[in-house]
């Protein structure tokens, strides 16, 4: 069975109802991101951090996955699949993705200040007072921005093992993981979907001008 290694971002979950994580202004849902995804936000105004990412988890409770979300989780009847993504939100899995790997971490999860391997399961509201066992303020399980991606090196080992590469919803601009695909052999054929692509197709990378849903039914038409 050919391992179908699939690299998504904010465009996969958009169509959901999830917004992009940043718009054009820099701001991210009215805030400025160094203010609610840096250690220094965190640290300056938790509460403000806090009741951003309790939104953000109310929301994600409001949408659904998408076409493009239960397409690649049809995908493993006929292959090995790992999705890597650099989203936040649980749509794979809810959509039926049995292998994904989050890069910058899990919106309902959540995780002690003092300890990284310190991780719990979050549905509800965080606030200042909710603390670990060894009595340490809980804080989202988000990667912020200054904070090293502790899965990014699994998922280098995991792009050099690929048959097929999937980009999807990403538009490959935010490191480390945009370096992700520079790993897959150069006999590996990539395929990426993205409705303004920001790179062009080669012998090896077929672009597909697309949404994540349509471009999805055009990259299953192709693998058949």
């Amino acid at each position: 069975m050919k391992h179908l290694v699939v690299l998504t971002g904010a465009g996969i979950s958009a169509e959901s109802g999830i917004k992009t994580f940043r718009d054009a202004d820099g701001l991210w849902e009215g805030h400025d991101v160094m203010e609610v995804a840096t250690p220094q936000g965190f640290a300056k105004n938790p509460e403000l951090v806090l009741d951003f990412y309790n939104q953000r988890r109310k929301q994600l409770h409001e949408v659904k996955p998408n076409k493009a979300h239960f397409d690649l989780a049809t995908l493993e009847d006929h292959y090995k699949i790992t999705i890597i993504t650099q989203n936040v939100d649980d749509l794979h899995e809810r959509a039926g993705s049995t292998n994904v790997i989050h890069l910058h971490g899990e919106l309902l999860k959540v995780r002690s200040t003092k300890s990284y391997n310190d991780i719990k399961s979050w549905t509800g509201d965080l606030n200042i007072g909710d603390v670990c066992e060894k009595n340490h303020q809980l804080r989202p399980h988000i990667v912020w921005f200054g904070e090293d991606v502790p899965m990014i090196e699994s998922a280098v080992d995991i792009c050099q093992t690929a048959d097929i590469l999937l980009i999807i919803g990403t538009s490959m601009q935010v490191y480390p993981a945009a370096g992700l695909m520079n790993y897959v052999s150069h006999k590996t054929p990539v395929y990426f979907i993205d409705p303004n692509p920001a790179i062009a197709s080669t012998k090896q990378i077929t672009v597909i001008e697309d949404t994540a849903t349509s471009g999805m039914t055009s990259f299953i038409e192709l693998l058949k």
